[in-house]
């Protein structure tokens, strides 16, 4: 049976895999955006297998969008060594008011990890909590520098790896410092999260940067499968993703 403690050091993981995935529509028309594959596995089991090989195993999936789908294939977890659970949403609430929809499933720790479900960025997961809980912020974002960040909005930090703005995507190709779709967040956020539709990026992370919202530049892989371009990209890295997605038990014996 999977393991489902939940600690400091193995705090639980919400991913969010809920979205309507509309950009990859014409690719997957029937398939939600978690579930596209990736040779010959769907790209949420990356994330899962990345969660598992670094002791992470109490998962929680806020799903939404061919919510069936997801729940079906994954189901308890078992079969990955890990316990799932899931909150579904009846309508969609944006990446916020999902986590804030989930709630009830984070009691267990004083902070906790986001991954969204369409984007892999490889890192160690116990260095970025020991960073997390050093800066005594209530937010930690992997972030992650790529060579044109057109698509993307960017993120301005100071001399100690603290936000000190959220810049959105102007369109211009340009190098930039962009939001990896991995977070930390103290429990604290979720009072500051109103029920409904809202947005981690636009509505939630911008207000809270007085309380502290800290980044950790990642040097590993980053890719997101939000669009038709990218997706393809993926399907040529598949196999560094499925290495990088196990290699992270090593990493941590590193530390």
């Amino acid at each position: 049976m999977p393991r489902e403690d939940s600690s400091p050091e193995n705090p639980t993981a919400v991913l969010l895999v809920g979205g309507l995935g509309t950009r990859l529509r014409p690719i997957l028309p029937s398939t939600p955006k978690p579930l596209a594959p990736i040779g010959d596995i769907p790209f949420l089991q990356l994330l899962i297998l990345q969660l598992r090989s670094q002791d992470i195993r109490r998962l929680v999936m806020c799903t939404g969008h061919l919510a069936d789908q997801i729940e079906e294939e994954f189901g308890d977890g078992r079969k990955w060594e890990v316990k799932i659970y899931y909150s579904r949403e009846s309508s969609p609430l944006g990446t916020a008011g999902a986590l804030k929809f989930a709630g009830h499933y984070l009691s267990l720790n004083s902070d906790f990890l986001v991954l969204n479900g369409d984007s892999f960025l490889e890192l160690d997961i116990r260095r970025f909590l020991c960073f997390h809980r050093q800066q005594d912020g209530w937010a930690t974002i992997g972030v992650r520098r790529v060579p044109d960040a057109a698509r993307y909005g960017t993120v301005k930090l100071d001399a100690l790896n603290r936000v000190v703005r959220f810049i959105e995507k102007t369109g211009l190709q340009e190098p930039g410092l962009i939001n990896g779709g991995v977070y930390v967040f103290n429990r604290a956020i979720l009072e500051q999260i109103p029920n409904g539709v809202c947005s981690l990026e636009k509505d939630v992370l911008p207000g809270i940067v007085e309380h502290g919202v800290y980044a950790l530049e990642q040097k590993g892989m980053f890719i997101d499968i939000g669009t038709p371009e990218d997706y393809a990209r993926a399907q040529e890295l598949r196999v560094r993703l499925s290495q990088a997605a196990q290699s992270g038990t090593l990493a941590t014996r590193t530390l």
